[in-house]
């Protein structure tokens, strides 16, 4: 899902440099949200880890 978040993230600078700024900014919500579900995942993931020790 990181993967997934980065590879939006240089679509969006890639389609920013180009001026593309409706591409851009889809492109760079859509990573921000994959990287925050991520990060909840993982947080979730870490906690349910340390509970079972």
């Amino acid at each position: 899902m990181l993967y997934y978040a980065l590879v939006f993230f240089i679509i969006a600078i890639i389609a920013a440099v180009f001026g593309f700024g409706g591409i851009a900014a889809g492109a760079a919500s859509i990573a921000k949200i994959l990287f925050f579900l991520f990060l909840i995942i993982f947080i979730v993931t870490l906690v349910m880890g340390l509970v079972r020790r």
